[in-house]
């Protein structure tokens, strides 16, 4: 398990200074703290265009592969938070469709109108200083 874990942190850690590094030489000074942004405009090189399809379908497909992992374990944790002493959400199809119908409307609802991921972004980061600061020391204390 534990060189499963490593390899991923190499590989996701690789693809990150992949990324920024080619978008920098690709984009320079102009480079876009979303380097996707970058790719809304004519990069005037040679096949510009098929780069930037190829960049939007590749991103595409990492939003739908991704997307899977990331609301199964959401969906779970939800699940275990508002129902605890219930059967598994496996064998409760009713509790199983109702639950991903709300989560899936509320993910939706927020995509079309938070205006900026920079927004959720800043809010998932203070709340996670805000935990790490102060309610989890007060968790571990009374426990």
């Amino acid at each position: 398990m534990r060189g499963v874990v490593q390899t991923a942190l190499v590989l996701c850690s690789s693809v990150y200074v992949m990324i920024s590094f080619f978008g920098f030489l690709l984009f320079g000074e102009g480079t876009l703290d979303d380097v996707l942004a970058n790719f809304d405009t004519n990069l005037g090189i040679p096949f510009g265009s098929v780069l930037n399809d190829a960049v939007r379908l590749s991103y595409a497909a990492h939003l739908m592969l991704v997307f899977p992992v990331v609301f199964y374990p959401l969906r779970l944790n939800i699940d275990g938070l508002f129902f605890p002493s219930s059967r598994p959400l496996v064998l409760d199809n009713l509790r199983f469709a109702f639950l991903t119908i709300s989560l899936i409307g509320v993910i939706f609802l927020g995509a079309n109108f938070i205006p900026s991921i920079w927004d959720a972004f800043q809010f998932t980061g203070a709340t996670a200083a805000v935990c790490i600061g102060f309610i989890f020391p007060a968790a571990i204390t009374l426990k």
